[in-house]
C-alpha cells in the first residue's frame, strides 16, 4: 500500500465567549480569536492506492503550510502501514522544521488510521490490547464558586462517577479549602487528584501538596512549570503524594526518559496530542511500564481512548466536565460516552468517522 496523496482542508469557524475557563492568570478555551472573530481549524486526509483514507486535525493555516512545504514531498509514496518508519521521519523534519507540538503527530495518526481499517483491526488492539472497559474520571473546569463546584460535583456523582480531579482557582488558600470539600462531598473511597496547572513556585508546591497527602488524594498534578527538573526532583523526594509530570514538554518518550532519570515525576503523562502522535504515546507508556511506573493519559479523543485501552498502567480516561447539561448528556456521546463511571473504547477500526468529503470541500476556504 502507498500513500498517493495528502491533502489540508481549512476550515472557518465563527469564535463565541469561551465556555469555561481555567485558573487566574490562564485564558479560557477557545484559540483566543476575539467573539465574532474567524478561526480557522484544519482536516488532513491522507489517500492510498488501496482506497483507504486516513483522517487528522490540527490548526488550520499552520497545518496546510506544513503539508504544502514539507508532508507532500516526504510522504506521498510512503507506505502507510510503517508507522515506526513514518514516526521518525516527521522527528527529522523537525530538527530543522521545530514543529508545534500538536503538528508532530498528524501523520501518525493519520496512518494508524488506515493502518487498522486496513487490518480490521481497533488500534488499541493493534497496540497491544489491555482492557476497552476503562474508568473515568471527571475533570472540572475552573468555576467561579464553592457553590458551583459543590453542585456540579453532585451532578457527576449522579451520573457514576467515582473519581474526580480538581482545575482551581490558583489561589493556595482557597484551593486548599476547594480540596477539603471535595473529599467531603466525595467520600472516602473516591480517587481525588489535583492539577495545579503549572501555576506555583517549588514552595507553594510543597505546602500545598502536604494538605493533598492529609486528605488522600491520589496524584498531584503539574504544579510548577516543567522546565525546573531539579525543583520537581525535590519535590518528589519531600512528598508522598505521587507527582504527575511531564505533561507538556517536547521530545516524547527521550523527554519523559530524562524525567524518570532525575526522579523529577513517580507517575508520567502520555497522550496523542503532546507527544507525537499515537506512535509517541505508547512509547511514553511502555517507557513509564519498564521503570514500574503508572502512565497516565492526559485529555479527550478518539486517540486517547485507544491509548488508554492499550495499556496496563493507566488508571483513568480523563473526562472534561463543564456544566449542568453537558454532564447530564456525557452518556449520550456515542462512541465516547461515559456510561456510570466508565468509557467503553468501540470495537471498531480507525480513527472514529470521517467528514463528508463533499461538504467539507464546501466549507474550506482553502485546499491544499
Amino acid at each position: 500500500m502507498r500513500i498517493t496523496d495528502i491533502r489540508c482542508y481549512v476550515v472557518p469557524h465563527i469564535a463565541g465567549q469561551p465556555r469555561f475557563r481555567w485558573r487566574t492568570g490562564l485564558p479560557g478555551n477557545g484559540d483566543g480569536t476575539p467573539p465574532g472573530g474567524t478561526s480557522y481549524s484544519g482536516i488532513l486526509r491522507v489517500d492510498t492506492d488501496e482506497g483507504y483514507i486516513g483522517v487528522a486535525g490540527g490548526r488550520g493555516p499552520r497545518l496546510a503550510d506544513i503539508v504544502q512545504r514539507r508532508l507532500k514531498s516526504a510522504f506521498i509514496g510512503a507506505d502507510p502501514t510503517m508507522t515506526e518508519d513514518l514516526w521518525h521521519r516527521m522527528w527529522e523534519l523537525d530538527r530543522i522544521e521545530e514543529f508545534q507540538v500538536y503538528d508532530l503527530g498528524v501523520i501518525d495518526i493519520a496512518c494508524w488510521d488506515i493502518k487498522s481499517q486496513a487490518a480490521n483491526m481497533p488500534i488499541y488492539k493493534m497496540l497491544g490490547g489491555n482492557n476497552p472497559r476503562v474508568p473515568a474520571y471527571a475533570s472540572t473546569v475552573t468555576w467561579e464558586t464553592m457553590d458551583e463546584y459543590e453542585r456540579h460535583i453532585k451532578e457527576c456523582i449522579d451520573e457514576g462517577f467515582f473519581a474526580f480531579k480538581l482545575h482551581a482557582w490558583g489561589d493556595p488558600k482557597a484551593d486548599a479549602e476547594l480540596s477539603k470539600n471535595l473529599r467531603k462531598w466525595c467520600g472516602p473511597d473516591a480517587d481525588l487528584m489535583f492539577d495545579g496547572s503549572a501555576g506555583w513556585d517549588y514552595v507553594t508546591s510543597l505546602k500545598f501538596g502536604r494538605i493533598l497527602e492529609d486528605l488522600g488524594f491520589l496524584w498531584l498534578e503539574e504544579p510548577m512549570r516543567e522546565f525546573d527538573l531539579v525543583s520537581y526532583a525535590e519535590l518528589c523526594h519531600a512528598l508522598d503524594i505521587p507527582i504527575l509530570g511531564a505533561e507538556t514538554p517536547d521530545g516524547a518518550h527521550w523527554n519523559a526518559a530524562t524525567w524518570i532519570q532525575m526522579r523529577a515525576l513517580d507517575m508520567v503523562r502520555s497522550e496523542v496530542g503532546f507527544k507525537g502522535g499515537l506512535t509517541g504515546g505508547i512509547k511514553v507508556a511502555h517507557l513509564a511500564e519498564s521503570f514500574g511506573m503508572r502512565c497516565q493519559i492526559h485529555g479527550m479523543s478518539w486517540g486517547n481512548a485507544q491509548l488508554c485501552a492499550a495499556i496496563p498502567n493507566n488508571d483513568y480516561y480523563e473526562q472534561l466536565v463543564i456544566d449542568t447539561e453537558q454532564i447530564k448528556g456525557l452518556k449520550n456521546l456515542g462512541a465516547l460516552a461515559i456510561k456510570e463511571g466508565y468509557l467503553t473504547v468501540p470495537d471498531v477500526p480507525g480513527m472514529g468517522p470521517h467528514p463528508d468529503w463533499e461538504a467539507l470541500g464546501k466549507q474550506a476556504v482553502m485546499i491544499v
